[in-house]
């Protein structure tokens, strides 16, 4: 795992849409609250950009201004100034600096430090690595893949679940027996 300030970038959002006629995008955000999506800056949007993308060739990009809206966030970004600019950032991920953001408190965590976790359940069977995270409306789910690619689900609820995330070991203990996967 890299520790903040070395470059590291995390996902943040992703654009969603157009609003209005001067270039304004539409966000969605995965920061708790919303709109703390804002505070993090600079933005560096694109499809290759991903929470392990480390190359640094995308431009980065100042938020100029905001809006909320009932729920949803629009953002007026630097060097995009019309619909066809702003229609090109469609489904591109936003991510930031790592070193942007604060540390997470005790017994919370990004969601770029556990992709890559080994994870083993409480019968020692390794059912492969965190591919990514998944907000549902219950809970988040870990995706998790084995060699061949394999994706088992695995619900993100400490202490029930998820019995331990353990850094220096590289892995996440889970209660999730064998039988329950329908792989």
């Amino acid at each position: 795992m890299a520790a903040a300030g070395s470059g590291e970038r995390v996902l943040l959002g992703r654009v969603i849409g157009l609003w209005g006629l001067q270039g304004w995008v539409r966000i969605y955000s995965d920061t708790q609250p919303p709109d703390a999506i804002f505070s993090y800056q600079p933005w560096f949007i694109g499809a290759e950009t991903s929470a392990n993308d480390q190359s640094g060739q995308l431009d980065p990009k100042h938020v100029l201004d905001w809006r909320r809206q009932g729920p949803k966030l629009m953002a007026r970004l630097d060097g995009v100034t019309n619909p066809d600019q702003a229609a090109k950032l469609i489904d591109l991920d936003i991510t930031a600096d790592r070193e942007r953001l604060p540390d997470p408190e005790p017994g919370s965590y990004y969601w770029s430090d556990l992709v890559g976790l080994v994870v083993v359940n409480l019968q020692n069977h390794c059912y492969g690595t965190v591919h990514r995270l998944m907000e549902t409306g219950a809970n988040d789910v870990l995706d998790v893949r084995d060699e061949q690619g394999t994706s088992t689900l695995i619900p993100f609820v400490k202490n029930q679940f998820v019995r331990e995330v353990d850094f220096s070991a590289g892995r996440i203990l889970v209660d999730w027996p064998l039988e329950w996967t329908t792989n």
